[in-house]
């Protein structure tokens, strides 16, 4: 994005990526997703989900920059956005480190902002993080009906990592393969990590089908979500870990 083209409208088809300009520059956002939940109280216009995207609304919005994710958002609806004239930033963010440089990419050269006092605390706070004892090995379902887990090459995954957690399905050729249950229960896990989003696994819909495993619930927001919960996300997940033992 040109120095000589300010940011002033900017559509996010991400929610971390919405939280991140609405915790540095509110008043740049023009459109967000109907998943778009942080901040509470966000008034940016709601132009559908990261899937079905109203490209006709979001070109009538007129924004200076579109965010979008590669795993996220679909080829198909960036590219009707590109062919309606739009500039569409596209992140790719697999892990930890991936993270922190897309976010800056976004922030600082996309829209033109400084640098926001967040990221150096979300930076911070995972600096000196050392995963304590012995490695715990996982499955780390995302979906149920059909299960699906984290497979290889997630950013869900590098998070975990860098916690003491493996999961079983790193090497899997797929990144969200579907598993069945049976082979999920057979496994050599000790324990099995469920978050609340994309599924909304609870103390009561998800423990149940792992019997005998110590079962982790844990902020989706803070597993999944490239933002401002970054700066939490190491005292958080680590308890939700530990409470699981």
């Amino acid at each position: 994005m040109s120095s000589r083209t300010p940011v002033r409208r900017v559509v996010s088809l991400v929610p971390s990526l919405t939280e991140a300009v609405a915790a540095t520059a509110p008043e740049l956002l023009a459109g967000a997703t109907d998943w778009c939940t942080h901040p509470p109280g966000l008034t940016a216009e709601r132009i559908g989900g990261t899937k079905n995207p109203d490209t006709a609304r979001i070109a009538a919005l007129a924004p200076d920059l579109v965010i979008a994710n590669e795993e996220e958002n679909r080829p198909s609806d960036l590219a009707a956005l590109r062919a309606a004239g739009l500039e569409v930033l596209v992140t790719e963010v697999r892990t930890l480190e991936q993270a922190f440089t897309e976010l800056e990419r976004v922030l600082v050269r996309g829209c033109g902002l400084a640098r926001p006092g967040w990221l150096d605390a979300a930076e911070a706070a995972w600096a000196d993080v050392r995963a304590g004892g012995p490695v715990r090995h996982a499955v780390v379902p995302v979906w149920r009906r059909p299960w699906m887990v984290l497979g290889r090459d997630t950013f869900a995954g590098d998070v975990l990592a860098r916690l003491g957690v493996r999961h079983l399905y790193s090497a899997h050729p797929e990144r969200y393969p579907r598993i069945p249950i049976q082979e999920l229960t057979a496994g050599e896990a000790d324990l099995v990590v469920l978050p609340d989003e994309p599924y909304s696994f609870t103390a009561d819909d998800g423990p149940e089908a792992f019997p005998g495993l110590p079962a982790a619930l844990v902020s989706g927001r803070h597993l999944t979500w490239y933002g401002p919960s970054l700066a939490e996300a190491p005292a958080v997940l680590t308890a939700a870990l530990s409470a699981a033992r």
